[in-house]
């Protein structure tokens, strides 16, 4: 029987989901998980969740729908313990709770499954299914390995899943390491199983895989929250939809008695107050030539032009492949084929002291673990780049004080002093500081991989207004974003990525947002 397929007739009584006796007596219908008014806030930006109220069923599928930055995200992690909120309450496992912790929501019967699979590559997998929770034998600190891979095989028995309980799991596909994660979570007696975006890496057989054995699960009793971007899968396996909208809940509807166009639509529809009136500028003669570039696996033959003066939008949904694509651009990962060109001219990128040389910057999306030195002040992460290129032996004080200076009165950065850990910033001074690196040393090519993720409404303006100037100036601007007003009101042109690949070049950035998001989703046809 190929893996996840579902055995054929019924399923068998549930006395736990991997025959183990039931905690509780979960009974199909029985509400397992409540969210009454839940709200999350990060600073003086807007909510990230806002008052978000729902019930989940023992054997439903709740998919939560809704664009990049919507509050998925943050609703699961409040789920799995990870985030506290800052109002409502969470009722699980009969016990209301204003937050849980990570060790509450596991021993409340919460499995979280995120995209990026976590698992033990050198371990085998009945190893990784008992990490934490060792057989043993007579003697107490000895593994009973034998007696651990008859329980694997029969754990993955009872969910028909074929894969070898001895293999090591860095010989497994992406899709057997989505299901052991799955049989991993099912072992530890997992009432709700949190799904995040599990089909964004598999092919379509083992897509298929997957879903057959969510459907399994569903029948057997599992409560699920399933959290995904393909809507075609979603209308395929949930039996209730939340939309999110900026972090607003705008409904909640049983599956058969909505369609893929009103979810879209709801999805999206927003004032237009949200979106931001640029000034255009003159543009110049094509500055950027992207030509058949290729990360296997990950970016597949993206060609595209920017000019100068250009701000050139790059838009799609999550692991589409936009961070990646400018990586290869930056020189920060070593491409399998393809060129960049600048002015005509071929530049070798085999790393980002490469693209700097060329005249390529890179305001990269995690700002925290890629480019801020976290406890250092605000006068070395500014000065950074600046030294890179000018390096001597011995620093020059009074000049880097001055560089400081003029940059953090150009930005308006807020600071107490040039040596304040920038870590202690706001996220808006902080994703200014970060820019102002670039900008004492002028580029051809200004890459920005999200540049207002996180920052409030009043430095969004700011950094809008210097993409703009940056673009009046003659530089070629490149800019990604989830945000989907952002990218319509900041782009002369869209860039569409889909499965690593550009797929089209919007022209007319008058599109609306629901037609920019059936581009996403593949379904503009």
């Amino acid at each position: 029987m190929d893996e996840g397929e579902a055995l054929a007739g019924a399923p068998p009584p549930m006395r736990g989901l991997l025959g183990a006796p039931e905690r509780g007596g979960m009974a199909s219908g029985e509400v397992v998980l409540s969210f009454t008014g839940v709200g999350k806030s990060y600073g003086a930006q807007r909510p990230a969740l806002d008052a978000v109220s729902f019930d989940l069923h023992a054997g439903e599928v709740l998919a939560l729908v809704g664009e990049n930055g919507a509050g998925k995200s943050t609703l699961i992690k409040i789920l799995s313990g990870a985030v506290a909120p800052d109002a409502g309450t969470v009722t699980l496992g009969g016990e209301r709770h204003a937050a849980l912790t990570p060790r509450q929501a596991m021993r409340l019967g919460v499995s979280t499954i995120y995209q990026d699979v976590e698992l033990i590559e050198s371990l085998s997998v009945a190893d990784n299914i008992f990490l934490g929770a060792e057989q043993t034998g007579r003697l107490p600190f000895v593994v009973d390995s034998g007696a651990q891979a008859r329980a694997a095989r029969a754990s993955l028995d009872l969910v028909h899943l074929s894969i070898d309980e001895g293999a090591l799991v860095e010989d497994l596909s992406a899709a057997q390491k989505q299901n052991l994660q799955i049989v991993k979570a099912l072992h530890r007696e997992a009432r709700i199983l949190v799904m995040d975006e599990p089909t964004v890496s598999l092919g379509h057989e083992e897509k298929r895989s997957l879903l057959r054995l969510v459907r399994e699960l569903r029948s057997r009793g599992m409560a699920i929250v399933y959290v995904s971007h393909f809507l075609d899968e979603v209308f395929e396996v949930a039996d209730t939809l939340l939309v999110l909208k900026d972090g607003r809940q705008v409904g909640i509807h049983p599956r058969d008695q909505v369609d893929v166009d009103f979810v879209i639509h709801s999805m999206v529809g927003r004032d237009a107050s949200l979106f931001y009136r640029r000034e255009r500028v003159q543009l110049g003669p094509v500055r950027v030539e992207v030509r058949g570039l290729r990360w296997s696996g990950v970016v597949e033959d993206v060609s595209f032009d920017v000019r100068a003066g250009e701000v050139f939008g790059i838009g799609g949904l999550v692991g589409s492949g936009r961070s990646e694509l400018v990586s290869l651009i930056f020189g920060a990962v070593p491409r399998d084929a393809g060129e960049v060109r600048l002015d005509g001219a071929p530049v070798r990128l085999r790393h980002p002291a490469d693209a700097i040389r060329a005249g390529i910057a890179l305001i990269t999306e995690d700002r925290k673990r890629s480019a801020l030195l976290g406890p250092r002040g605000v006068a070395e992460n500014v000065t950074l780049v600046h030294h890179e290129r000018r390096w001597s032996p011995l620093l020059d004080l009074a000049a880097e004080a001055r560089l400081t200076a003029g940059m953090v009165d150009r930005l308006a950065i807020a600071v107490s002093g040039q040596a304040q850990a920038v870590e202690s910033l706001s996220g808006g001074n902080q994703q200014k500081t970060v820019i102002a690196r670039w900008l004492l040393e002028p580029a051809r090519l200004y890459i920005f991989d999200e540049p207002t993720k996180g920052v409030d409404i009043g430095a969004k303006q700011q950094i809008y207004a210097l993409m703009v100037e940056l673009a009046r100036a003659g530089a070629s601007v490149i800019m990604i974003s989830s945000d989907m007003p952002e990218l319509l009101s900041m782009s002369d042109r869209i860039g569409v990525m889909r499965g690593g690949r550009m797929v089209r070049v919007i022209e007319d950035t008058t599109v609306g947002e629901a037609e920019l998001m059936r581009e996403f989703l593949g379904r503009n046809g």
